[in-house]
């Protein structure tokens, strides 16, 4: 899909002087996700990589765990009422055999582009439905001058914030500091789900030995999200919360805050970073 960026009339003033200019703006549009047919979840997010995003939350949620698990995603044409596909609607079809979530997630859940999965606040849920409970014995290790060069190679290889200024980042790297894959979308919970259920497409989960790195702050949700994914090592550029903090801990999630240059802080998992 290519509707990520969207042109609008601006009136902009500059030295005092107004004149009116096309700005462009990073596209903002609803996403509905069903599961087997059946309405799961709403998040707003930056169209484009919609089968991975939505792959990806199930993986967050504890639905999905390997490809095997994925028979189809299509989106829904006839999504409104005069038949047209919208691209907003997408079905998410499990493979034979792959339970379907119990009631507690069975229910219409609405995701916004700053707070994830709201309410969602449970340790325990964490680590009973994740799929990959190895965590704590990945034995990666990264040094702190791979770190400090992440935010840099993130923020280069972010083509549509050059145009907008309005998008967050996802990037995944290996241990050496290779840059393995790097998603945008207008939630920075979105853009985590889209690099995971690339993942997930790929084969490539749980992601052992690698490194996720988030632009903004490391919420609740993005380390649910890295440790449901097997993902030993999670670094932000802005703070952590109380909350992730506690789940990293729990988890032995190694979690970084303020990567600026080659300062940081180290909340949990010290013994996987290097000086």
């Amino acid at each position: 899909m290519g509707r990520v960026t969207e042109r609008r009339r601006v009136v902009r003033i500059r030295g005092g002087v107004a004149g009116t200019r096309p700005d462009t703006l990073v596209a903002e549009e609803p996403l509905e996700i069903r599961l087997n047919g059946k309405p799961l979840a709403i998040t707003m997010r930056t169209p484009g990589d919609d089968f991975a995003l939505a792959a990806g939350f199930l993986v967050s949620e504890g639905v999905l765990a390997h490809a095997a698990d994925l028979q189809a995603v299509t989106y829904c044409e006839g999504a409104t009422e005069d038949g047209s596909n919208t691209y907003n609607v997408v079905n998410v079809r499990l493979a034979p055999g792959v339970p379907l979530p119990d009631i507690s997630l069975e229910r219409n859940v609405y995701t916004t582009s700053s707070c994830g999965l709201c309410g969602k606040a449970s340790l325990d849920a964490v680590r009973t439905a994740t799929r990959f409970p190895g965590l704590a014995a990945d034995a990666v290790r990264v040094s702190a001058a791979v770190l400090a060069q992440l935010p840099d190679r993130l923020r280069a290889a972010q083509k549509v914030f050059d145009r907008t200024g309005g998008l967050h980042a996802a990037a995944l790297f290996s241990a050496e500091g290779e840059l393995l894959d790097v998603r945008e979308d207008v939630g920075r919970h979105n853009a985590v789900d889209k690099i995971i259920g690339r993942a997930l497409q790929s084969g490539r989960l749980p992601l052992g030995g690698a490194v996720l790195l988030v632009s903004g702050r490391a919420s609740f949700e993005l380390a649910q999200k890295a440790v449901m994914a097997g993902v030993p090592v999670l670094a932000a550029v802005s703070a952590p919360s109380s909350l992730a903090v506690d789940l990293a801990l729990e988890s032995g999630l190694t979690l970084v805050g303020f990567l600026r240059g080659h300062d940081m802080n180290i909340y949990a998992g010290e013994e996987r970073v290097t000086l």
